[in-house]
């Protein structure tokens, strides 16, 4: 496993169009690896994730299997003329390794929070509809209704002595970056190139529409094989889209 991170120029046209766009930058990492990468739930996957950061900056991280080579990327999103390569890859499995129950990290992961519900006058067996979390709220419940089963407890908050005790539901994690993504997607490669380069919706694939929001906490390992399936596997739905993949820091 590889843990890689990339700084995107945002000067560059080309990557505004890619950060505004997930299935843009979705096919800009696949092209990363010379053969298209697994995604049969059965080992680790490519996950990624765009993060900004100080002054301005926009870091792309990706996880995979297999070590990238994001040449194409610094040409179309970077300094391509720096002595640089433009991004940085780790040697992830060491890390991996070295990880042990009850150890206590810093995490940020940003995920596609939802649920199943029916309709109110549905029948108990009709079948269900997935939809988003959007509250602040429900979304860290989602988080705290993961955990164990991605092998990790959030850190409870332990109040000051000036403040109330802790809430059951009082945890050390916030959410922020809260967002409805919506976009487009190309039509299937058999469809026949239209003359004009607007294409009529009946021509490109149908929209894909999401929430996404990303957390920042504290966090114990409970269940290391469990845990580590969460870093190279990801964490809820839309992986293919910049959801999913969790990474961990020191805690300060």
């Amino acid at each position: 496993m590889y843990l890689t991170r990339f700084r995107i120029n945002t000067a560059r046209p080309e990557a505004r169009r890619l950060l505004g766009s997930p299935h843009r930058m979705h096919g800009a990492v696949n092209m990363a690896f010379p053969e298209p990468p697994a995604r049969d739930g059965n080992g680790p996957r490519v996950l990624w994730r765009v993060d900004p950061a100080p002054a301005d900056r926009i870091d792309l991280f990706i996880t995979s299997p297999h070590r990238p080579d994001l040449t194409h990327l610094v040409e179309q999103a970077g300094w391509p003329h720096l002595p640089e390569p433009g991004w940085r890859t780790f040697a992830y499995e060491e890390f991996l390794n070295a990880l042990a129950e009850d150890d206590v990290w810093a995490f940020r992961l940003t995920a596609n929070p939802v649920h199943h519900i029916r309709k109110d006058t549905a029948t108990p067996d009709s079948p269900t509809k997935r939809t988003a979390h959007v509250t602040a709220r429900h979304q860290i419940g989602w988080l705290l209704q993961h955990q164990q089963r991605a092998g990790f407890a959030i850190i409870p908050r332990i109040p000051s002595a000036e403040e109330a005790p802790a809430q059951p539901a009082d945890y050390q994690v916030v959410v922020h970056n809260r967002a409805a993504v919506r976009f487009g997607r190309p039509a299937p490669s058999n469809t026949a190139p239209l003359q004009s380069q607007k294409r009529p919706k009946a021509a490109r694939g149908p929209d894909v529409h999401f929430a996404q929001a990303t957390f920042d906490g504290c966090l114990r390992i409970t269940d290391l094989p469990s845990f580590r399936r969460t870093l190279t596997q990801g964490l809820g739905k839309a992986k293919a889209y910049g959801c999913g993949l969790m990474t961990l820091s020191p805690v300060r």
